[in-house]
């Protein structure tokens, strides 16, 4: 190279050393003759120059160049190459230009561009841009082996001379001896300043050639190890280099290594060499060890970034920078996190790796922030599968509680600038898990959408408070509850920020026809907070709610005028929202009462409307706190109506016209039978039912005021009343209990039920109405005082309870007689015409019946004369004779009563505390005589009628509020499944879920005591169930208690709320519930322990239950309770399997001795019928068990027998069994692993054998369809299974045709008998022209002519083609018998058939390993 100074270097030193001695020594000729010799090299090197091209200048002014550079190097390569002198030349020349740049300014002009020369000559040749003369110089090959590279120190002004000097080396030509250059390079880095060893080192892929790349690597790799500093450069030095990938892998695992001890400034450059160096094949192992590796967490304080936010948000106007080392550490997260983002942009592989490295990640403590940064990149990524890859990972992993609030919190706070970059992707991350249908995931879009609002700036806070604006406008249910349950928090937590965007919240109003009662109220406790908070930021948009509720208020329409009640009433929710930032309600009491005389006076024209007002006025006092003058207020106005309203006092004789004689009934109180009070039901009723105004009797009209008083508002006015005592009086209820829960009704007698259809039609209407009425009033008082202490008051709770279960009694029998009657409404925050239709009791017709003996005639002309399709269908023709019987039976049921089923949403609701009456045990009380001795003692106990009724009731709203919604289907009708659970709707599922496990020593209690009961009854009747002498209401009672009980308890372990870690402490404390009832103290274990004593627990009921309904309610308990909470499965499935098989092998009867059936008890025999064949060991040996020897030992019973190994196959559930097993056959083939080329032998005979197996039971299966004539299941299943034989077993008899010929052949025969059969069933199907069936004919006609073809190509790989025939097939249907359509066409033909047959043995050793398949054509 080019020698800088002599005085660096090593020879030039020597050489210094050695003329200053012989200068000491010499004389001055000596002298004189060196400065001649160097004027002469200078003349050599300048004349060469000017001859060339290039005049030299000196001081500032750069050299002039006056021909193309191309030329200047060829004439100083001819100049030097054809001197007389040559090769001294060379060294003169060189000589010459040592002593030109030992002038500094001299160095530099060499050093600095050329520029073309401006004089007298002609320029126009000369490019613009010229090369400086050290580099033009560097071209000329015969000049690069006679130079030296020596190193300088830093030039002055400014100019960094050794940059300069490197720079000369890049990108020449050709370079004569690159391993010299790249040694002398390394020597130089070895000893160099850090500055100049990092410019050399970036420099390096510019320079040497690509031999030289794996060498220099090798240096560079160890120098990267040794001196830290140096990591950038090397990085991008060797990023550059051409590298083999051995060398590759060995510097990556290298810089691997350091990755945790480098600078922060450093990481972008060390992640972007990792993962732009990575191969498609390395790519998932090296992304999940950079992903251990990568601590994101540690580059940034939280405490520091916390208060580098604060105080961005208190200067961002002033633009105030303070803390510095927190930005700069989150500038360098955000240019990592920017070099991930460019690697998963243009490479796909490297994207699928990080996907599958955050998945991969089982334990929760495991996540760390760079995941979800890197989830939040994928999605921002412009490329589909990265996106919905992101979404679906972070769906998992939220779902599986492995990513969790915390994580998101420690993200928001510690990268809050770099997250504000992906701010789109973060709201629509949100926007798709609140609207998931799966609950588990919506609170953490909750979170999210929360942690957004609070950590980014105005703009993204606007966007996320539209983003709820338009989720809440969706209309869809839990789209909607979430996004304003998340609204209320903002507003509670953040009320000066979100007073802000008030106006866009007030854009909902517009949008209230698709929001349900309990939204609109949310709704409008959330824009009451907003502009009545205690800033009044909100004010603005007062007027605007005034407007529109007196608007409201005003309308004729109900639906608006119900809207309009609930907006005014829950205006007043502010002094409870902001109890916790004001001490007293911003709103004057006066402003407070007077829109509630608003509220009342609109409403009192309206029966229903005047009962919303009070149920909504209800839930107000229930769940906020209003200023005490208000209270006072309501509470004197709601005691003195209601007395006057409703309250009567009771005398000897009641006088009035009344469509039935009044009587006092339901009196608790036996001391107070004369000179009380009753409730006047009965009057009302008869005013209401002839007139829309009344005056209230025994009082002239002078008196009081006219005005419409109805007894819809008896429950809802006693509700607001006895919330008004409890809140005036502190839960006190001392003034209102000894007369409200013991006073009588004015009723009728209800023996009039017994001659209810003598009655017109008016009168069965009015008796129904008035049970109605007299059943909620009821029920609210079981509300008001079921949780009263008073064992006396439990006693009254109870009775009134079952008052309840024995009127409802009475009025199915009312309603049996009345059809088409619709209830007096009971919910009223419902639109009427929302409300559901109740069904009318109309006797069944015999239209089904004659249907069913048309096609009854229509299929006798196919039967067949084989003895088992006889039997099977003498059972049908049995089985229609039971359904005429079953027929008269249902019309001798419709007379006498009907299911309250369908008449729910008629009755009020009952409160969650009323599910407490469940632990009441024995109540007794002493009754006294005048002189206070003690006449009798009196009990009070649930009964199973009470148990019944509470246990329905705690399993609706178990359902409503723990269960997972289920979409409707798409055109299909959407019933509001929210009417009647208004008070429900108050409280969360977490607290529903609490007030379960807290219940649930008692359901256990009970659930022991229906074991109990069973078990004494077979034990005294020596296992029978129908013996003489047994109840059948009872046992239908008790029977229908121990359901109900599992069903609850299914229900509650099913929350999907359980499996978030925040509730993992509920589900422990719930199983230590059931683990404590086999053995105390069992509390403090872990939760695999717990799991395991529950499921001991639960099993031992297993013999006891009545009912295969009641089986399988205690089987998916298990199911629910084991199954996903241990790592252990294999036991429990193997027990659940082992139940199952017990029911299905048990006979189950009914109290008469006839055995269970119905539509309900087959598709119980479904569930566990698929509970069992998904669970056992070998699903395949459990069909062949149930097909080879269940189906035969049923074929060979009497009509109305059964099989002896399956005691529930009957010839009425034949089908089930046979839709079921045909179901769980399909997916078990598809679950056998597919077929791979280096399977081992043993392995291609164990999937061989297996798929024997399956298609043996395939085609007894099909061999059942001859016999039952039912091919609807079989066409979808035979087809599924066909096309899974295509997928997964074709490939296997490729592979092992040659070694397991005859194992093939045999498949294949098997086979190819039941593809013959399905080609028949199209036929068939055809001759029957049922539509359900034809439309599976295209697509099985498909797959049998894909078999025909697959098992030919089968045969051309393995070189057996010429063992192939093709022939036709007649058409024929199930009994074997040719179609008549075709006998014209295939006349010729007929021996066309037996060639499709397999070749017989003998005929060639070729065909006898082969098979030979067939087509049809029709």
């Amino acid at each position: 190279m080019l020698r800088k100074k002599r005085r660096s270097s090593v020879d030039e030193g020597d050489r210094s050393a050695e003329s200053k001695s012989k200068k000491s020594r010499s004389t001055g000729r000596a002298a004189k003759s060196t400065v001649q010799d160097e004027a002469v090299r200078r003349n050599v090197f300048t004349q060469v120059l000017r001859e060339a091209g290039i005049a030299l200048r000196q001081s500032n002014t750069p050299n002039e160049i006056d021909v193309d550079q191309a030329v200047f190097q060829k004439r100083v390569h001819q100049l030097l190459r054809k001197s007389p002198q040559y090769p001294n030349i060379i060294q003169e020349f060189v000589s010459g230009l040592e002593s030109h740049i030992e002038d500094q300014e001299n160095f530099k002009n060499c050093l600095l561009p050329c520029v073309p020369r401006s004089s007298d000559g002609d320029s126009s040749s000369v490019c613009s841009y010229q090369e400086s003369l050290i580099r033009l110089l560097l071209g000329v090959e015969i000049l690069q082996v006679c130079t030296n590279f020596c190193p300088l120190d830093m030039g002055e002004n400014g100019v960094n001379i050794p940059r300069i000097i490197v720079n000369q080396l890049k990108w020449l030509d050709r370079i004569m001896d690159s391993k010299d250059l790249a040694g002398k390079l390394m020597e130089l880095v070895s000893v160099a300043p850090v500055e100049l060893q990092r410019d050399i080192i970036v420099s390096l892929p510019e320079i040497l050639e690509d031999s030289q790349h794996n060498d220099v690597a090798q240096e560079l790799n160890s120098l990267l190890q040794q001196n830290t500093q140096l990591t950038v450069p090397v990085l991008d030095a060797l990023s550059s280099l051409n590298l083999n990938p051995a060398l590759l892998a060995e510097v990556r695992s290298g810089v691997m290594a350091t990755l945790t001890a480098v600078s922060l400034e450093d990481l972008p450059v060390i992640v972007k060499f990792i993962l732009h160096t990575v191969s498609a094949s390395e790519a998932n192992e090296v992304v999940s060890d950079l992903r251990k590796k990568l601590e994101l967490e540690f580059c940034v304080s939280p405490a520091l970034t916390q208060a580098s936010q604060q105080c961005v948000k208190a200067n961002r106007t002033k633009g105030n920078s303070k803390f510095t080392s927190s930005s700069d550490n989150q500038g360098c997260v955000g240019l990592v996190l920017d070099t991930i983002k460019s690697a998963v942009r243009f490479q796909k592989t490297i994207s699928e790796a990080w996907l599958k490295a955050i998945e991969n990640v089982v334990e929760t403590e495991d996540h760390k922030v760079t995941d979800l940064l890197v989830l939040f990149i994928l999605h921002t990524v412009n490329a589909n599968h990265s996106r919905r890859g992101a979404e679906r990972v972070l769906r998992i992993k939220v779902r599986g509680g492995q990513i969790r609030e915390t994580l998101l919190q420690r993200t928001f706070r510690g990268y809050a600038d770099v997250m504000r970059n992906y701010f789109p992707s973060i709201l629509s991350l949100a926007q798709g898990l609140l609207r998931s249908p799966d609950p588990c995931v919506v609170p953490f879009g909750a979170h999210m959408y929360k942690h957004a609002f609070s950590t980014f700036d105005s703009y993204c806070q606007q966007e996320v408070v539209s983003s709820l604006v338009t989720h809440i406008c969706s209309g869809l249910g839990g789209e909607v509850d979430a996004a304003l349950e998340l609204l209320c928090e903002l507003v509670v937590q953040r009320p000066d920020e979100m007073a802000l965007y008030a106006v866009f919240v007030k854009g909902i109003l517009d949008y209230m026809e698709n929001l349900t009662p309990q939204q609109i109220r949310r709704l409008f406790c959330v824009l009451s907070s907003l502009a009545f908070g205690k800033e009044q930021q909100g004010s603005h948009i007062q007027d605007d709610m005034h407007i529109v509720i007196r608007k409201q208020l005003s309308s004729t329409v109900s639906k608006y005028k119900r809207i309009g009640i609930i907006g005014a009433v829950m205006q007043h929710v502010p002094s409870k929202i902001n109890m916790s930032r004001v001490c007293v309600s911003v709103r004057p009491s006066v402003q407070v009462m007077a829109l509630l005389e608003l509220v009342k006076s609109c409403s009192e024209g309206s029966p229903e409307a005047a009962a919303l007002y009070y149920d909504e006025l209800s839930n107000l006092l229930q769940t906020c706190t209003l200023d005490l003058l208000v209270q006072e207020w309501i509470g004197k106005s709601v005691l003195e109506d209601f007395q006057e309203d409703f309250v009567i006092d009771l005398t000897p004789d009641i006088s009035g016209n009344f469509p039935f004689p009044a009587a006092a009934m339901y009196n608790l109180d036996e001391d107070e039978s004369q000179g009380g009070i009753a409730i006047n039901l009965l009057p009302l009723s008869g005013l209401s039912h002839k007139t829309k105004t009344r005056i209230i009797p025994c009082l002239p009209p002078t008196v009081r005021q006219q005005r419409r008083v109805s007894p819809l508002c008896l429950a809802s006015f006693f509700r607001l009343l006895r919330l008004c005592e409890e809140n005036q009086h502190k839960g006190d209820l001392e003034e209102i209990d000894l007369q409200l829960s013991c006073c009588p009704i004015m009723l009728t007698d209800l023996d009039v039920v017994e001659k209810v259809e003598s009655l017109s039609k008016p009168e069965r209407e009015f008796l129904c109405s008035l049970l109605f009425y007299t059943i909620n009033w009821f029920r609210e008082v079981v509300n008001a005082f079921c949780h009263q202490k008073d064992p006396e008051m439990k006693m009254k709770v109870v009775t009134r309870l079952q008052n309840i279960t024995y009127l409802q009694t009475v009025l199915e029998r009312a309603l049996a007689a009345t059809p088409g009657f619709v209830p007096p409404p009971a919910n009223f925050d419902g639109d009427v015409s929302e409300r559901p239709v109740v069904p009318s009791v109309a006797i069944p017709g015999k239209k089904g019946n004659k249907e069913k003996a048309g096609r009854k005639r229509k299929t006798s002309a196919s039967k067949s004369s084989s003895g088992d399709g006889a039997q099977l269908e003498e059972g049908t023709e049995a089985d229609e004779s039971q359904q005429e019987c079953s027929l008269k039976e249902k019309e001798k049921e419709f007379r006498l009563g009907v299911s309250l089923a369908s008449y729910r949403p008629f009755f009020r609701e009952l409160d969650v505390e009323v599910l407490g009456v469940l632990q009441c045990g024995l109540l007794s009380r002493s009754l006294l005589d005048t002189e206070l001795h003690s006449r009798e003692r009196e009990e009070v106990q649930l009964g199973p009628a009470e148990l019944v009724f509470l246990l329905e009731d705690m399993l609706r709203k178990l359902d409503f509020s723990l269960a997972p919604v289920k979409r409707a289907p798409f055109l299909k009708s959407k019933s509001d499944r929210s009417v009647g659970f208004s008070h429900l709707q108050q409280k969360s599922p977490q607290d529903i879920a609490i007030s379960c496990v807290q219940l649930l020593p008692t359901l256990c209690a009970h659930l022991e005591n229906c074991h109990n009961h069973f078990q004494a009854l077979i034990s005294a009747n020596q296992g029978v169930v129908d013996a003489p002498g047994v109840d059948e209401n009872d046992h239908q009672l008790m029977s229908s208690v121990y359901q109900l009980l599992l069903q609850v308890l299914h229900t509650t372990f099913s929350w999907t709320g359980f499996c978030q870690h925040e509730h993992h402490s509920k589900l422990k404390s719930a199983l230590a519930v059931l683990a404590g009832r086999l053995k105390e103290g069992e509390a403090n274990l872990p939760l695999e322990q717990l799991v395991r004593h529950s499921f001991e627990y639960l099993v031992n009921f297993g013999s006891t239950v009545p009912s295969l309904s009641s089986a399988l309610s205690l089987t998916q308990l298990l199911i629910v309770v084991s199954e996903g909470r241990t790592a252990n499965q294999t036991a429990f499935r193997e027990h659940i399997a082992s139940l199952a098989r017990r029911f299905l092998c048990q006979e189950w009867v009914t109290p008469t001795g006839e055995r269970e059936r119905g539509v309900k008890h087959n598709e119980a025999l479904q569930a566990v019928l698929s509970i069992y064949l998904e669970r056992t060991g070998d699903v395949l040996r459990a069909v062949e068990e149930i097909v080879g020897e269940g189906i035969p030992e049923l074929m060979n019973a009497a009509k109305d027998g059964n099989s002896k190994t399956f005691p529930t196959l009957t010839r009425q559930t034949f089908l089930v069994f046979f839709r079921g097993t045909m179901a769980i056959l399909e997916r078990s083939v598809r679950r056998i692993p597919a077929a791979k080329q280096d399977d081992s032998n043993e392995v291609q005979t164990e999937k061989l054998l297996t798929w024997n197996l399956a298609v043996r039971d395939f085609h007894m299966l099909v061999n059942l369809v001859k016999v039952n004539l039912e091919m609807r299941p079989f066409e979808t299943y035979g087809r599924l299974f066909l096309e899974a034989f295509l997928k997964l077993g074709m490939p296997l008899l490729d592979y092992s045709f040659k070694k397991h010929k005859e194992d093939v052949q045999s498949l294949l025969k098997t086979f190819q008998l039941s593809t013959r059969q399905l080609h028949h069933m199209c036929g068939h199907s055809k001759i029957r022209q049922d539509t359900g069936l034809t439309n599976h004919v295209p697509a099985l006609k498909k797959s049998l002519e894909q078999f025909v073809y697959r098992v030919k190509a089968m045969l051309v790989l393995n070189n057996c083609q010429e063992a192939f025939w093709l022939g036709n097939l007649k058409n024929r249907d199930l009994k074997g018998e040719e179609i008549l359509s075709q006998r014209s066409r295939v006349s010729d033909e007929e021996g066309e058939e037996q060639t499709s047959e397999l070749p017989e043995e003998g005929q060639n050793e070729l065909l006898h390993n082969c098979v030979l398949p067939h087509v049809v054509r029709l």
